[in-house]
């Protein structure tokens, strides 16, 4: 058992590195539903492991850092255990430009159309379904 449980070890300890960050990088936070963290956001089918990115406020002992949460997560205590955070390495692809968007008072908005693509009659027992195929935007082709 003891020659056993040392080779298992020297396996682990090649790959293992003790992850250390700095004030000012950021981070990925690990989502798990059984914490704090995958309660606090809404379930939905295909949740991400990994949420964020956050930055780094302060390290707190050894293996404990305060990192600067969003509004959403506000409910969540902002100190966690290393183990829960992920390198985030920048990469300019990740920005991602938002399109300007006219919201109302009751805070919708309205989408046009761009092109009608495509019509016809879909016959259901007895009714009749008209259905169309419209493309919303220009730049994705996205289309319902």
């Amino acid at each position: 058992m003891k020659a056993a449980e040392s080779r298992q070890k020297s396996y682990v300890d090649k790959r293992r590195k003790p992850l250390e960050f700095l004030e000012g990088e950021h981070v990925f936070l690990k989502v798990t539903p059984t914490r704090g963290v995958g309660r606090a956001i809404k379930a939905k089918k295909l949740n991400p492991k990994f949420i964020g990115s956050y930055q780094i406020l302060k390290r707190i002992g050894s293996v404990a850092y305060q990192i600067a949460l969003p509004p959403f997560l506000s409910n969540l205590h902002d100190v966690f255990h290393v183990s829960q955070l992920r390198k985030y390495i920048h990469d300019p692809s990740h920005v991602l430009e938002s399109e300007v968007v006219q919201v109302k008072d009751n805070l919708t908005f309205e989408k046009q159309s761009v092109l009608v693509v495509d019509k016809k009659v879909k016959q259901l027992g007895g009714k009749s379904i008209n259905l169309a195929k419209v493309i919303w935007d220009e730049v994705t082709n996205e289309a319902t």
